[in-house]
């Protein structure tokens, strides 16, 4: 079987485990129920939802007009453009660090940063990401942990401790990448031998430590900012822990259900949603719903209500940004999609 037909039957195994992900969940529920709560939602309750959802977006691009900073000044509008296409990526690849891929191009692009530049916001983006979600989500983890049962502890804490190592090693690669030098030397010796085509292959590896140098310090510039940490932590807390536990928060009471401490449960739905790193499906989608409704079942929430929550909240939070993101990212230019 070659390479193509493998990718193909990945692809489609993924898409077949989401789909039966939502089946599952509709086994849950009584779907006549759930629509009957969500026919009771009234003006007020949507329109704060609406809101605290709008100011979560505002959050999300802030971050990445947080990082940006100490390379070159970006407009809020700027940030969002690439928070929004980064973002539409991000659900159509397998998980949320392998979407941060594309990330630099869309710096490049959008704002029209240099490669190494953008590779460094890019990578402290993820690595800040990564970190404090893992940090939020072992809190989170610890706080149900007598409730949930075995199985499920371990995919969380499987997929929090990938959050932080994840973090952990992006931040300690992308202010060492000069440590490669060596190597890249001797990469560029050994093709400088090649018949014909060594010289030529030998400068682009030379060429490949010219860049890891910019990036690095590019990246230390960024990582090492205290005022980047702190600002970073603003606009993260105020996406995926006050508009999300204020959005849920309110569909609670408009269902007539609670969860107390109310505070706690930004915390449960970060632990919740950590999924979304393991490559199981397309951005996560199916898997996460199906976790997050597992996990808030066993805090006490009907099945009925928590599950139009958890679809609401991930449309409101995920699926509709990145669906904004769509045409921002029609308008990519591709001329600038090189590394030189």
């Amino acid at each position: 079987m070659d390479q193509s037909a493998r990718n193909i039957i990945v692809t489609l195994a993924k898409i077949g485990l989401a789909v039966a992900a939502f089946a599952w969940l509709l086994t849950q529920i009584d779907v006549g129920e759930a629509v009957a709560l969500l026919g009771r939602l009234n003006a007020t309750v949507l329109a704060a939802v609406l809101a605290v959802s709008v100011l979560g977006l505002l959050g999300r691009f802030y971050t990445w007009q947080a990082t940006a900073a100490p390379i070159e000044r970006v407009s809020l509008r700027g940030a969002g453009s690439v928070a929004l296409v980064v973002n539409f990526i991000n659900q159509l690849l397998p998980s949320r660090l392998t979407g941060r891929v594309a990330a630099p191009f869309v710096l490049r692009s959008r704002l029209g940063l240099s490669y190494p530049d953008a590779t460094a916001v890019s990578g402290v983006h993820t690595a800040l990401y990564s970190v404090y979600y893992g940090l939020a989500a072992s809190v989170g983890l610890a706080l149900a942990f007598d409730r949930l049962s075995p199985g499920l502890i371990l995919v969380l804490a499987l997929s929090t401790a990938l959050y932080i190592a994840a973090g952990v090693f992006l931040l300690a690669a992308g202010t060492n990448l000069s440590r490669l030098d060596p190597l890249l030397d001797w990469f560029a010796r050994l093709a400088n031998r090649l018949p014909r085509i060594g010289a030529s292959v030998a400068e682009q590896i030379r060429g490949l430590s010219a860049f890891a140098e910019t990036s690095t310090d590019a990246f230390r510039k960024i990582a090492l900012s205290p005022g980047v940490w702190l600002r970073y932590a603003a606009g993260w807390s105020l996406t995926l822990l006050v508009a999300a536990g204020v959005r849920v928060w309110l569909l609670l009471g408009s269902f007539g259900a609670e969860l107390e401490p109310a505070v706690f449960i930004p915390l449960y739905l970060v632990a919740a949603y950590s999924v979304t790193l393991l490559p199981l499906t397309p951005g996560g989608i199916g898997v996460t719903e199906a976790t997050a409704t597992a996990v808030f079942v066993a805090l006490g929430v009907p099945g009925e209500v928590i599950v139009p929550i958890v679809l609401i909240d991930r449309a409101m939070g995920i699926y509709l940004p990145a669906l904004a993101g769509w045409y921002p990212s029609l308008h990519l230019d591709l001329s600038t999609l090189s590394t030189e």
